[in-house]
């Protein structure tokens, strides 16, 4: 049995993935919640994770991914994980990334500060090393910038991976998953320049399809990439499916970590009165490509009632979704209101070969004695 727990951390993301073969993987970390306030209803990320990794009696992650870096997918990372480029970050209590995924947008950023530039540090070394990380697509800006550092794109194309490929290191037959790449695609800042890059629309985005005997079951991963991405991601899939059919099944889903908290941007450009209507393109990927009994997951805080707040979520983008997941005979949830507003708990999604179903979090993951460190203090709400 594969499981996935997705953490309930506001409007931030931290999904970890077990495979039935013991390999794990997290994408993102956002240490968010403040130690000190005891009203703060998000998960201790720190303390959650090290449980599960001392229950599995390990100290590392097979990967890491960060889809980008914004904040609330990287709050943290340089206090818990070990990081190859400076003696500072490295340690007996840190945990180790075996390998790193980051888009090309990480290596390529410039003027980032704190935190992302910590990040990209360990991101530049990884790559200047050539081991131990995965690049996602190869722009003009990724070959100028290697140059740079005297190397060219051919010493380092086993570690680049473009968007419309599977992740090399995983397989159906040796892993029961494997990873479809969406985006971010190499053509999309082309002669561009540095400037041309944006953190959201060049996150990675991609497609995990799991399989149990026969039953396979698809999840989107889709960042906080917004509609005019989405859209590029379903004509070029379905471009390619003119001449490989079995390519449209690189869009199916039964599960869908919806993109940006919840965002109408994701959907469309008019976030609308009631319900935010998709753009077509972006509609086709949920209403065609979206299967029976399907779960919509928001990584974000309440759906709220009125439109006081112009940050996501948006109550229109979730009628929407909900509107889906009715039609589905499906879920919708949202990880600040499972299963309780009051008491919001992570979303364990176990995966067998009935397919996906909702669990509960590990007792194991409670606990906060023995030889994990005590909790270090997240960012304040």
């Amino acid at each position: 049995m594969h499981k996935i727990t997705i953490y309930n951390l506001g409007n931030a993301d931290t999904s970890r993935i077990d495979l039935a073969n013991g390999k794990k993987l997290l994408i993102d970390y956002a240490d968010m919640r403040c130690a000190t306030d005891p009203k703060d209803k998000r998960t201790d990320l720190p303390v959650q994770l090290r449980a599960d990794l001392k229950t599995a009696k390990r100290n590392y992650y097979d990967v890491v991914a960060f889809t980008h870096l914004d904040e609330d997918h990287t709050y943290g990372a340089s206090s818990f994980f070990e990081l190859l480029h400076a003696a500072k970050y490295q340690g007996a209590d840190r945990v180790v990334i075996n390998e790193l995924w980051v888009p090309a947008a990480v290596i390529l950023e410039d003027g980032c500060e704190d935190e992302t530039r910590i990040l990209r540090q360990e991101a530049r070394y990884r790559l200047k090393q050539g081991k131990g990380i995965r690049v996602f697509s190869g722009p003009d800006q990724l070959t100028d910038w290697l140059a740079g550092e005297g190397l060219t794109v051919a010493d380092r194309q086993d570690l680049i991976t473009d968007a419309g490929n599977l992740i090399p290191g995983f397989g159906l037959d040796t892993d029961g998953v494997e990873f479809f790449v969406h985006s971010p695609f190499a053509s999309r800042t082309a002669g561009g320049g540095l400037a041309a890059m944006d953190r959201n629309s060049d996150a990675l985005t991609f497609q995990a399809t799991f399989q149990e005997g026969s039953q396979k079951t698809r999840m989107h991963f889709f960042s906080d990439i917004d509609w005019e991405v989405i859209k590029s991601i379903v004509k070029v899939t379905e471009y390619y499916g003119q001449k490989d059919p079995a390519r449209l099944e690189r869009l199916w889903w039964d599960i869908f970590k919806i993109a940006h908290h919840c965002s109408y941007k994701s959907l469309s450009s008019d976030k609308g009165s009631e319900v935010t209507v998709p753009d077509e393109h972006v509609k086709k990927l949920f209403e065609t490509y979206g299967q029976n009994r399907a779960r919509l997951i928001s990584t974000s805080k309440p759906i709220p009632g009125n439109d006081d707040d112009v940050q996501p979520p948006h109550r229109q983008a979730a009628a929407y979704y909900k509107g889906q997941a009715k039609r589905l005979g499906g879920e919708f949830l949202v990880t600040m209101e499972h299963t309780s507003i009051l008491y919001p708990e992570p979303i364990v999604i176990k995966i067998d070969q009935l397919g996906a179903s909702i669990g509960k979090l590990a007792a194991a993951a409670s606990v906060a004695g023995g030889s994990i460190p005590p909790p270090r203090a997240g960012r304040p709400s």
